[in-house]
């Protein structure tokens, strides 16, 4: 009965050990389960980080090529325009070469140009020489003959600028353009308010939205014409009143080399004289040789381009005074400034080199030099002071 009663008792006993064991094998085995699902989930995502990487390492590789490739488009695009120009410009000097000469005779070693061919040639100069007086509405009878005394107006800035007025207007505003690249004019009402010691604090402040580069800009007829900084060649023509670009062209042959070895910030001079704008530059196929180009400045367009005998080397500046050249040379080391060659485009007979024209009182160096044929005056920034030369003039003979 005992024995019965001890039975009856270890079998619950029994069967609910049996139950847990069941239990924790069935544990047992969700949690092997899930852990092997996390390891294929981490295997997984170890593979998708190992892909994206390479997918990182792919695409930084494929850009560092599609930027090189790049780079070279834009390296050859521009050696390519720069090139083209450069063969646009040889032609365009050949062919006026070009035109001169009449029929060969024969395939013989010596040439002989006809008497007849030499007069149509002289006739044809002629013709020309009269076509460009009228192009030019040539009335200037002087010449520039000296450089009388000069007027130390202000200093300020550095080294490079330029300050002018405009020619082509009857007020009496004076523009600051401090630096080789800017972008923000100063405008004053006149001279005494620029020779202001707060002289910022009375000015108009424009802003360009084109940076300029070298100090070669010209205001003219209420328009800035400068070189865009980072340009070849590109000559932006701004309205200071609406403030904003109303034209822009290309000047052709220029910008692969300064128009000045003294100041090789600027590559391309703009210049006006009593007949109007000029660029001023130099070329390499004219052997560093300064190159005259008239511009209208209504249309910005060519209308004549002139090779000059006056050579860039030590040249700091130049200028044009009733159509001609005038360049300033000096030594590297700044001293006296003295005009050495004059080029007239109408007369290149009265073209002479070292006409001993000296800046009066002062030793050191121009960053420009701009003639206002208004006043008749010199307009120069020296070593960060802003100057005004009065001219000697003579009757042209």
């Amino acid at each position: 009965m005992v024995v019965l009663q001890v039975h009856l008792l270890l079998i619950p006993l029994l069967m609910s050990i049996m139950g847990a064991a069941q239990y924790l094998m069935q544990d047992a085995a969700l949690l092997s389960y899930i852990d092997q699902r996390f390891l294929s989930l981490e295997k997984r995502l170890e593979k998708c980080n190992q892909d994206v990487l390479e997918y990182v390492d792919e695409f930084r590789d494929f850009s560092k090529t599609v930027l090189s490739r790049l780079a070279g488009l834009t390296t050859d695009k521009a050696e390519v325009k720069s090139e083209v120009e450069n063969l646009l410009s040889r032609i365009d000097h050949a062919q006026r070469d070009i035109d001169y000469f009449g029929s060969v005779t024969d395939s013989n070693a010596c040439v002989e140009v006809h008497e007849d061919l030499v007069k149509q040639q002289l006739l044809e100069e002629e013709e020309e020489k009269k076509r460009l007086k009228v192009m030019l509405n040539a009335s200037c009878d002087h010449m520039l003959a000296g450089i009388r005394s000069l007027k130390i107006v202000k200093k300020t800035g550095g080294k490079h600028g330029s300050w002018m007025k405009d020619p082509g207007k009857k007020h009496a505003k004076i523009y600051l353009l401090s630096g080789s690249v800017n972008n923000v004019i100063l405008e004053f009402a006149n001279i005494m308010t620029f020779m202001e010691s707060s002289h910022t604090l009375k000015a108009r402040r424009v802003l360009l939205p084109l940076p300029w580069e070298g100090t070669g800009h010209v205001i003219y007829q209420g328009f800035l014409f400068y070189h865009r900084h980072g340009s070849l060649n590109e000559i932006i023509k701004f309205n200071i009143q609406r403030r904003n670009v109303a034209d822009q062209m290309l000047l052709p042959g220029a910008g692969r080399i300064p128009a000045y070895q003294l100041s090789p910030q600027t590559k391309i001079d703009l210049a006006v004289d009593e007949q109007g704008l000029w660029a001023l530059h130099a070329e390499p196929e004219t052997g560093g040789n300064m190159v005259i180009t008239k511009i209208n400045h209504v249309t910005m367009a060519v209308e004549h381009s002139w090779d000059t005998p006056c050579s860039s080397k030590d040249a700091e500046a130049a200028f044009m005074a009733c159509n001609t050249l005038h360049v300033v040379y000096n030594s590297p080391s700044g001293g006296t400034s003295r005009i050495r060659c004059v080029y007239d485009i109408l007369d290149a007979l009265n073209t002479y080199i070292n006409p001993g024209l000296h800046f009066p009182k002062r030793q050191g160096s121009h960053s420009t030099v701009h003639y206002n044929p208004k006043e008749k005056q010199l307009f120069a920034w020296g070593d960060g002071s802003q100057i005004i030369y009065k001219l000697h003039t003579a009757q042209k003979v």
